[in-house]
């Protein structure tokens, strides 16, 4: 999902793909571990969607308080 797309959505629906991705990079530490994971890449773009979402959640709640 791009930064672009985040923004489009709503508070709770961001919180509920924070959740999902946190689960997913759970899931490829675990295959890392096992030395099962092929792209490793994948956890810290994982991490990265993660930042940038809460980051996004931020914004939106910050712009109800001050409005």
């Amino acid at each position: 999902m791009k930064l672009s797309e985040m923004r489009e959505k709503t508070v709770d629906e961001l919180k509920q793909f924070v959740v999902e991705s946190k689960k997913q990079l759970l899931d490829c530490r675990i295959k890392k571990s096992m030395h099962k994971l092929e792209n490793t890449a994948e956890i810290s773009k994982t991490k990265r969607l993660i930042a940038q979402a809460k980051t996004v959640i931020t914004e939106k709640e910050n712009e109800v308080k001050n409005a």
